[in-house]
């Protein structure tokens, strides 16, 4: 039996209506406490939390909403105050199975992964039980954070239910972690950065008629900023200052080019359009060859960085 000690965290933000039930059903074997975090909860989710009959449940209240991440990082710190080895992430909106608890924590338990997601990708059930529009922007959203991370080998990378290793979160600062729902990405990017070893756990998809918070709109105008900022962030820390390889040399020489080919095709389509002047053949070769060349390097990058996902030695 693992002496690991280990704790989930609950964020609860108009969650009232499924929070008892989850909470009943955590297994108490698996888990030594339950931190709740009230995050400004309108619908007094804390309150319940308290009422209930699992002596090892304790609640955080937060006197203003401080989003999804801000009140999973305030369990985070919970949890390690209290000396816990690892911590598991569960939303208290009743579609993560406690059941799942003890597959999620295997990997941890046995040195094979720092930190484990949830996959619903690996059941065909997925595509009969998750909405179809939901489907498709998981997987396009599933493949941009592939590059954005650095985990090539993962799926459902925004999946909430997670567990993570105590050492992996104290080689991260918890503070600059997104406090919205951009928090599960920003975790993935600084477990890159830090080498953790990240694997998938399958997990049955579950639905209920439960109203999201999470807003489309938001995440459509808010998203695309953060993962470039978290793209370009990974790439200096881990080609420039932390290794220097030949991904760095292809990205050195091929974005210059990218940009010089590009910049060069568009002043001469430019030209050709106001002086109705066809260009010559060299003159097209001059514009595409740095535009061939730079795509080579720049995908030689992408090769090796698929290479460099981090593994258990």
């Amino acid at each position: 039996m693992s002496q690991l000690k280990k704790a989930v965290v609950i964020p609860c933000y108009k969650v009232s209506d499924t929070l008892k039930r989850l909470v009943e059903t955590i297994p108490e074997n698996i888990v030594d406490y339950i931190i709740v975090v009230d995050d400004a909860c309108p619908n007094g989710s804390g309150e319940l939390a308290e009422g209930l009959n699992r002596k090892n449940c304790m609640v955080i209240y937060h006197d203003k909403n401080q989003g999804v991440g801000g009140a999973v990082m305030s369990g985070y710190r919970k949890a390690m105050a209290l000396g816990c080895d690892v911590i598991v992430k569960m939303d208290g909106d009743g579609q993560m199975n406690p059941s799942c608890l003890g597959s999620l924590i295997a990997p941890i338990e046995d040195g094979a992964a720092d930190y484990t997601k949830g996959n619903r990708f690996s059941s065909a059930d997925v595509f009969k039980k998750m909405p179809k529009i939901r489907l498709l922007g998981n997987s396009i959203l599933s493949f941009i954070i592939k590059g954005v991370s650095g985990y090539w080998d993962i799926m459902d990378p925004t999946n909430g239910y997670t567990a993570v290793k105590r050492n992996a979160l104290e080689r991260i600062d918890l503070d600059k972690i997104s406090k919205g729902y951009f928090f599960e990405i920003n975790m993935l990017i600084d477990l890159g950065i830090t080498d953790a070893v990240v694997k998938d756990v399958s997990i049955p998809v579950k639905y209920s008629q439960e109203e999201s918070s999470l807003s489309v709109v938001k995440v459509l105008i808010s998203f695309p900023p953060k993962l470039l900022k978290g793209f370009l962030r990974r790439i200096w820390m881990k080609y420039f200052i932390c290794d220097f390889n030949m991904a760095s040399v292809y990205i050195i020489f091929g974005v210059p080019l990218f940009f010089l080919g590009t910049f060069l095709g568009v002043r001469e389509w430019m030209n050709s359009i106001m002086t109705g002047e066809v260009r010559s053949a060299g003159t097209i070769m001059l514009v595409a060859l740095p535009i061939i060349i730079s795509f080579q390097m720049l995908l030689q990058a992408v090769n090796i960085d698929m290479q460099n996902i981090p593994r258990r030695r």
